[in-house]
């Protein structure tokens, strides 16, 4: 359903006092007569507001500009609500915000909660497991008043999409009306003590509020304008956009119409056009109407001109003439709609989503029955919740009562949520991530997902990733595919970023899906792999709009134009691989088109351009489906037609058309043979997360076929063995090879060496996988000899420095990342180091630090601690003391009690700050364990036996990479008592007299001492 079918207005209850005001002279200071007076009009445009809504959600043709029904609502609370708060402030001088919160709380929460119950049990029994965790967050996201927010978030994550409709998301507008209440009345509430003194003639409160009110509705439709162009989930759903319209509302009751004497002729045309207005919006507006923006003024206008045309004048009793539109709104039929309105309104769409949950899509008039069979549980709730509640004196004798019962219907729903959520998660099994490495080997060819011996079966089991982990089983590329927002890709360069080579993958979400198996495929080469991909923007020059942000998707062909400029002008890749989303039109010539225009700057490149065939789109929530038929994954087979249509681009190449361009495609083994459906799991690999994207367990299954496809085409060279490091130099007396030994030798000023040295820039990894280096520091990495330089004495010196509140500083890494101990052998990492010479407050947040990490986080940088990390050196805030520990296992706990690590403490150190000293780790397979030594003496120890074997051999049989820097702030400073701020001094440097790698083929202790 498009986003403006989505929202369904919301029911705008607003309760009139329950004891009438004091008496006015009519007077201009006493209260407007807008005064206690019940407006049956009123009611029934209540009713006009809830069967616009009705109508709208039912689909009835004819009738899709309903959600105008909302506006409706909004400008009569504020009306009601406003003048009930003046109206007392005039008349009491306070306004008594729990009498207030009282009577709004056993009002509108009892009913709530009996919807939000009854929805969080039915849920249970209609939706399937994984859609039943949905539900149950919207039950407490509706429960609490927030609804509108969690809509908000997850209509603008454009990867979370393809879930079923909510049953409470019309509760959107019940939570924006709460969050104004919220703020309103405790504002005129401020604004009546400013204006006590003034409080027995009126026109004080009146005036000022009136103000108030008018700047608050010309910032909020400024607002509503502003993110109905940029943004129409907030617009729509954003409390702040919304707001305007109680604020026109509000002016109604604060204004002195009661002063006019307006000729009825005139009143009886603004009341007549306020209703026609808002009848042709009914009509005329539908899902392409801009909205809110400028199409909400005639709803909301229009709903202002039939409470004006009855707002008594000087002198008047009332205005309800024979001909008046309110004659007809304060008819019998209509007031008893609107009576109704408010539990109406909170039934009818549970009704009539549960009921599709169970029987499937349905058409108009099944819909419309649906909705009027909801008239039943709504006159059920009026009458033996919300009226009983509204009339007893023993809940409204004091104000705490009335809060009691609101505060009682919050925590009903919480509760029944957090039970039926709580055993659905344990049903289906954990929703942490799934270990890549522990996949089963795809197959290379052949009919069959995976790689098996012929004849053999995938066996028995649960599907892999489980329904919840598909949800999430997102590529580990981060911020890479950028928002619909963004007009510019990030460098994202993943795998060997400082190699010369690199593939590019290229296009839209369905790009973005084959990051892993490209990662792998540049990583098994020794390239690089850089990602440009931008959520739902289309490879082929077409113009579309973008759902999220409700308009034309101008970013989308910023961002496109954007990038094969840089295609074009920047180092040539050795391959480029485009994907993307088959169904942006239907128009073959058009599509043609659009895809010349792209492919032209992308041929001119010079590089093999690959195109991967768009995968099968199911067009429904697959882990949802599967959850609810775990052991008949059969069930939810989708049409082959409707997901596999034919792609006009791979015909093209096909025919030779496309000269330079290669294609290949994986929908042979997605969606197997000719029959009429594809399966939604093959050899219990789940292979969609969505309606829309393989998961990228999937993708990752799917790496082998990958690679022989792009070979096969000739587009990438077959990997061969990784380049045979030249032969070492023999081992010396005491069994030692030496690997690397760099004695920063060199001009002062100079740079380290960029045959063993890279640099680490800015504040992350490439991609991001942890801001802020994933320990909060607060410098900037850079490759400046200001923070990173040779000091032309045989030392290098790594110098954090400070330019206004910006710290910057220097990370070098080796570019070898294959130091590891020969089987059963030791490899022994060294070096001479003297610590920035600060200490006390001018050292707040110093944190220098010599440290490994596992070669395996260089594919993507993601996978620690589980691939390993040994510092051997780490000092924090200018102490005396100086410190080793190990990283291991899973992020939170686990063998290695992360995220501590396994430490050895502070190890006093009183001149470690003036004079080099040697700092150094040894990986002792035989021994199976981790050695720390300061200046030889063994302070340390990690042993195999402390962690399961698979988590050692993880962390430690592999090659790693060494990292020298110096932190500015983070977590372990703070921990230890101190923060960077204006007292830390910049310009200390740790000096790094040399470095050394090497390693031992056998032997004991492995030479601690031996340098």
């Amino acid at each position: 359903m498009p986003f403006l079918l989505a929202p369904g207005p919301r029911r705008k209850p607003s309760a009139p006092p329950l004891t009438p005001p004091p008496s006015r002279s009519g007077g201009e200071s006493g209260p407007s007569p807008h005064r206690s007076a019940f407006r049956p009009d009123i009611e029934g445009l209540r009713a006009v507001a809830v069967l616009a809504v009705l109508a709208f959600h039912a689909e009835i043709p004819g009738l899709a500009g309903g959600f105008i029904g909302v506006d409706v609502f909004f400008v009569i609370s504020g009306y009601l609500i406003t003048g009930l708060l003046v109206r007392e402030a005039i008349s009491t001088g306070r306004i008594q915000l729990g009498d207030f919160f009282s009577r709004r709380a056993r009002r509108l929460l009892p009913s709530a909660a009996v919807v939000l119950a009854a929805v969080a049990v039915a849920g249970a029994w209609l939706t399937v497991p994984l859609r039943r965790t949905d539900l149950e967050y919207d039950v407490l996201s509706a429960a609490l008043s927030l609804a509108n927010w969690r809509f908000v978030s997850q209509r603008t994550d454009y990867l979370a999409a393809g879930h079923d409709q909510s049953p409470l998301l019309h509760f959107w507008s019940l939570a924006v009306e709460e969050q104004f209440y919220l703020f309103w009345a405790p504002l005129l509430a401020v604004v009546v003590l400013c204006a006590a003194r003034a409080v027995r003639r009126g026109r004080a409160v009146r005036s000022v509020v009136a103000l108030v009110t008018g700047a608050l509705v010309l910032g909020s439709f400024a607002l509503s304008l502003h993110w109905t162009e940029d943004s129409v989930s907030l617009a729509y759903l954003g409390t702040p956009s919304r707001v305007w319209q109680f604020g026109v509302g509000a002016l109604l009751a604060l204004l002195p119409w009661h002063l006019l004497r307006g000729p009825r002729t005139l009143r009886l045309l603004c009341g007549w056009g306020g209703a026609a207005a808002i009848g042709w919006c009914v009509v005329a507006y539908d899902a392409s109407t801009p909205y809110p923006g400028y199409a909400a003024l005639v709803p909301t206008l229009a709903t202002a001109a039939v409470i004006l045309a009855a707002i008594p004048g000087r002198g008047e009793r009332n205005v309800q003439g024979p001909y008046g539109v309110g004659r007809l709104l304060a008819g019998r039929a209509p007031r008893a709609v609107g009576r109704l309105s408010y539990t109406l309104y909170l039934w009818h769409w549970p009704v009539l989503v549960l009921a599709e949950a169970r029987l499937g899509a349905l058409g108009w008039p099944a819909r419309t029955a649906l909705t009027l069979a909801a008239v039943l549980p709504a006159l059920a709730t009026m009458r033996w919740v919300e009226q009983p509640l509204r009339r007893s004196r023993t809940v409204s004798e004091l104000p705490r009562r009335g809060l009691a019962v609101g505060v009682s219907a919050i925590v009903l729903p919480v509760a029944l949520a957090l039970v039926v959520g709580t055993a659905t998660l344990h049903l289906m099994g954990p929703a942490t991530p799934v270990d890549v490495k522990g996949l089963p080997p795809g197959a290379v060819s052949g009919p069959s997902l995976l790689a098996r011996a012929a004849g053999a079966s995938p066996g028995d089991g649960p599907v892999v990733p489980n329904p919840a982990q598909a949800r999430k089983d997102f590529p580990p590329d981060r911020d890479c595919q950028v928002a619909p927002e963004v007009t510019r890709s990030p460098e994202c360069l993943f795998g060997a970023v400082d190699s010369p080579d690199r593939i590019v993958l290229l296009g839209d979400s369905h790009a973005g899906q084959w990051f892993s198996p490209m990662l792998a495929l540049a990583a098994q080469r020794g390239w690089a792999l850089q990602e440009l991909v931008k959520q739902g923007c289309p490879l082929p020059q077409l113009a579309v709009d973008s759902p999220q942000l409700g308009r034309a998707y101008r970013e989308c062909d910023t961002w496109r134009a954007g990038t094969l400029d840089r295609l074009r002008t920047g180092p040539k890749p050795r391959l480029i691989v485009i994907a993307s989303l088959n169904r942006y039109t239907t128009d073959r010539q058009l599509l043609t088109a659009a895809w010349e225009k792209t492919l032209k700057p992308l041929r001119a490149t010079g590089a093999p351009i690959v195109h991967i065939e768009d995968t099968p789109v199911p067009g429904t929530d697959i882990p949802a489906c599967v959850s609810g038929a775990p052991d008949d994954a059969a069930a939810c087979a989708f049409s082959r037609a409707e997901a596999v249509p034919a792609d006009p681009l791979a015909r093209r190449i096909a025919s030779g058309a496309v000269p330079g361009v290669r294609s290949i495609s994986v929908n042979p083994v997605l969606c197997p043979g000719n029959g009429p459906t594809c399966p939604a799991v093959r050899d219990r690999i789940l292979l969609y997360r969505d309606d829309a994207h393989l998961t990228n367990v999937a993708a990752v299954v799917l790496a082998p076929r990958l690679e022989r496809l792009l070979t096969d085409s000739g587009a990438l060279p077959a990997a061969t063995a990784p380049a045979t490091p030249a032969a070492p130099a023999a081992p010396g007396a005491d069994g030692w090879t030496e690997l690397l030994r760099d004695d920063f030798d060199g001009p002062a000023g100079s740079r380290p060496s960029p045959a063993d040295w890279s640099y680490d820039l800015g504040t992350c990894y490439p991609g991001c996988p942890a801001p802020q280096w994933g320990t909060g520091e607060i410098e900037t990495m850079t490759d400046s000899t200001d923070n990173v330089r040779l000091d032309g004495k045989g030392a290098l010196e790594i110098v954090p420095t400070r330019e206004g509140e910006q710290w910057s500083s220097g990370r070098i890494e080796t570019v070898r990342s294959d130091f590891a101990p020969p089987p059963g052998g030791v490899l022994r990492i060294e070096a001479s180091i003297a610590l920035p010479d600060v200490t006390g407050p001018k050292a707040a947040g110093y944190w220098p630090a010599f440290w490994t990490l596992g070669a395996p986080l260089r594919d993507g940088y993601t996978g620690w601690p589980g691939v390993g990390e040994l510092d051997i050196m780490e000092s924090v805030n200018g102490r005396d003391t100086v410190f080793g520990s190990m990283h291991c296992g899973v992020l939170e706990g686990g063998p290695c009690e992360e995220p501590v690590g396994l430490t050895s403490g502070p190890q006093t150190c009183a001149s470690c700050r003036t004079e080099f000293h040697s700092y150094a780790v040894e990986v002792d397979l035989g021994a199976r364990e981790v050695r720390w030594y300061l200046d030889g003496r063994v302070y340390h120890r990690v042993s195999a036996g402390r962690m399961d074997a698979g988590t050692w051999k993880r962390a430690v049989d592999h090659g790693v990479f060494l990292i020298l820097n110096v932190a500015i702030g983070g977590k372990l400073p703070a921990a230890d008592g101190a923060t960077a701020g204006p007292a830390t001094e910049p310009g200390h440097p740790m000096r790094v007299d040399q470095v050394t790698v090497k390693v031992k083929v056998k032997g004991g202790e492995g030479g601690g001492g031996s340098g």
